[in-house]
């Protein structure tokens, strides 16, 4: 009995989509960049297209399992991304506040 597609590729069963981790663009999708003085963590070039194709590709209903995955998981970067540079720049601000009021105090 010869195997079927079926039988081959057990169509059957749900198809297991490639999970694309955020970490994966750590190396060369992510940048420091320095804005108001504070070091930030900025998207490269070619991730910001990357994202910008998947986002037209869903917009015009073509994009596949793959690529909503892949979209999914830079989604998930940018969420980490801004919370990360949020807290910097909390942090830089608490700072700030901590350093004029003690800057306008006489210490003598």
């Amino acid at each position: 009995m010869e195997p079927t597609i079926n039988s081959i590729f057990n169509c059957n069963q749900p198809m297991a989509i490639a999970v694309v981790k955020p970490s994966s663009w750590l190396k060369n999708g992510i940048q420091v960049e320095k804005a108001n003085n504070l070091n930030l963590f900025k998207f490269t070039d070619e991730l910001q297209a990357r994202m910008q194709e998947l986002v037209d590709r869903k917009t015009a209903d073509s994009l596949t399992p793959e690529e909503a995955a892949e979209m999914e998981a830079i989604g998930e970067l940018i969420i980490i991304v801004s919370y990360i540079n949020g807290m910097i720049a909390s942090e830089a601000q608490k700072f700030q506040g901590t350093g004029n009021s003690e800057q306008g105090t006489d210490k003598n």
